[in-house]
């Protein structure tokens, strides 16, 4: 018998803000005589909302009374009540997760209804939520190839490389289309600083007050797309490159074969017929028009994707609900376990020798302010079979956890193969029995997941896991 769940995400971001809701159909797949094994069989998107300018009480404040007022109008028009609402994300993105009240914007919202996924996305998390829903893991995937997705919001760009559908790099730059802001007297109203530096390496005389023309923005529109270009590896990066890059780029080393956009300004790439450049208050038009027109599409396949300006807030929060296996550890009674991010080790980074430095890059994903936040280190376990394998295993694992310890956090490992309860084991033992551990097996997650772990049932031998993975396909 299925059951139907109705789910919401909410994106806020550097220019937009809007909501989705979906109806998700669960039904246990397995057999009477099986472990129930749950999960969703089919998915409907009910409502897409009208999209926002992100309403801001200032340059560093988000407006809550207002966006409020908007995300709870939209669910009035759908006709849901906030109470009806099973689950959801809500995720704060781009300039607008770096606003002082962005953290507790988000809370405040995942209040209005449920047990939701909250996120104040970094730059990676960004880039992966922006790649999978804009579909590139999975043209990745069809054609055998790698795939960039270039997430082009109003305050950022937001990368992420896929190769066969497996998420393999993510990069951030602070290009987007609301860098520069044109009032409606046809002034630049607002040079976002990093853009003012650029113009200034480049001698290019732009700034506020001044009147807009097309030849003016055009000069530092072109700029951005060369910085563009250099990320994707076309180009030599130039001296100023790492003034723009918000976090870090994606590697130059990467076979890219096809790229693909979305945000804001993707479907300004690929319908151009707007004649205002300057509609939107914005350079996003130009932006498009000298991407479309750049050796990036000259080089690589264009593939549209299946969202381009709704890509991030289709990771509207699911349930997907898993019985762990039965060779599960766990040191002691600390459950239930909420909102736990998953970091994923595909097959060639799960190599011993690269394990340590591959958790520790992917740690960063979820550092805010200098602070490591819990997360899950999810692999396949299928090379480890020996003791002497998940001997050295459990070393790695130590090794690139040690932030996660030192913030007095767990030990979180979950496996795809059955070796968790000796994985655990052997963590635990390799750790003095200091730091609390838990291992368990039969979970299959990705990157960009949150899971969370109840109570142990079936006298202790087996956790009830509920992935709160993204929708991204509709």
């Amino acid at each position: 018998m299925k059951e139907v769940i109705t789910s919401v995400g909410i994106d806020i971001g550097t220019t937009t803000t809007q909501l989705i809701l979906s109806r998700l159909y669960i039904e246990n797949t397995s057999s009477m005589f099986q472990v129930p094994k749950i999960n969703i069989v089919d998915r409907k998107v009910i409502y897409r909302s009208n999209i926002y300018f992100t309403p801001l009480s200032s340059r560093t404040e988000i407006n809550a009374v207002e966006l409020k007022h908007i995300i709870l109008g939209e669910y009035a028009t759908a006709g849901v009540r906030p109470e009806e609402i099973d689950t959801g994300a809500v995720i704060i993105t781009g300039e607008t997760s770096r606003k002082k009240n962005a953290e507790t914007v988000a809370k405040a919202f995942a209040e209005i209804a449920g047990n939701f996924v909250v996120a104040t996305a970094g730059p990676d998390l960004e880039s992966i939520i922006a790649g999978k829903g804009a579909g590139a893991d999975n043209i990745s995937s069809d054609k055998h190839s790698t795939v960039v997705n270039f997430d082009i919001g109003g305050g950022t760009t937001n990368i992420s490389v896929f190769n066969n559908g497996e998420l393999v790099d993510t990069g951030c730059l602070d290009i987007g289309g609301r860098l520069i802001k044109i009032n409606s007297e046809g002034c630049i109203d607002y040079i976002a600083p990093k853009i003012v530096t650029l113009a200034k390496n480049k001698n290019i005389k732009i700034s506020e007050g001044m009147p807009a023309t097309e030849d003016l923005i055009a000069d530092i529109v072109y700029e951005m797309v060369e910085i563009l270009k250099m990320s994707a590896g076309l180009i030599n990066k130039s001296n100023y490159f790492g003034d723009i890059v918000t976090n870090h780029s994606i590697s130059d080393k990467h076979d890219i074969e096809y790229v693909t956009f979305s945000g804001g300004v993707a479907d300004l790439i690929y319908e151009p017929e707007i004649i205002d450049m300057f509609k939107y208050g914005d350079i996003g038009v130009l932006l498009a028009r000298s991407i479309a027109k750049s050796e990036i599409l000259r080089n690589y396949k264009l593939v549209k994707p299946t969202e381009t300006i709704r890509a991030t807030v289709i990771g509207a929060g699911t349930h997907t609900v898993n019985i762990s296996g039965s060779t599960i550890f766990y040191n002691r009674y600390f459950f239930p376990l909420k909102n736990i991010p998953i970091i994923k080790l595909n097959l060639n980074e799960e190599k011993i020798e690269y394990i340590s430095k591959n958790i520790k890059q992917k740690l960063k994903w979820y550092r805010f302010d200098d602070e490591q936040h819990q997360v899950a280190i999810a692999l396949k376990g299928s090379s480890y079979s020996s003791f002497a394998d998940i001997e050295a295993l459990s070393k790695a694992v130590i090794d690139g956890t040690d932030e996660i310890r030192e913030n007095g956090g767990i030990v979180i490992v979950l496996t795809e193969k059955d070796i968790a309860k000796v994985l655990g084991q052997t963590l635990y033992c390799n750790l003095e029995c200091s730091y609390d551990v838990l291992s368990i097996d039969n979970i299959s997650v990705d990157n960009g997941d949150y899971i969370d772990i109840g109570n142990p049932v079936a006298d202790g031998n087996v956790v009830p896991v509920i992935v709160k993975t993204l929708i991204f396909k509709t």
